[in-house]
């Protein structure tokens, strides 16, 4: 009787889980950049995030490396999408 209730709840949480984990790993970033990537094409800018974290690094003095530079695009991408353009307005600004 008690199979009858539990093994239900474990399948939902189950796929309720799965689902989180998926949206939270893999659609919430590529959500982020499909964002990030319309703002670019909107304001007319033809490089990529990469392009401009690597040329504003590269202004500023600071050396960084291919894996150093796709861990700050992904940070920014997520948390500070607006930072890819004010990067941008520096690196024209020189």
């Amino acid at each position: 009787m008690a199979s009858i209730i539990v093994i239900p709840i474990i399948i939902v949480a189950v796929v309720g889980l799965t689902g989180y984990l998926v949206y939270k790993f893999a659609m919430y970033d590529l959500l982020c950049k499909r964002s990030v990537n319309k703002t670019l094409q909107k304001y007319n800018i033809q490089k990529t995030p990469s392009q401009i974290i690597k040329e504003y690094y590269d202004m500023r003095g600071e050396s960084k490396s291919h894996k150093e530079i796709q861990n700050l695009e992904k940070q920014y991408r997520q948390k500070e999408p607006d930072q890819f353009l004010i990067m941008y307005d520096k690196i024209r600004e020189k």
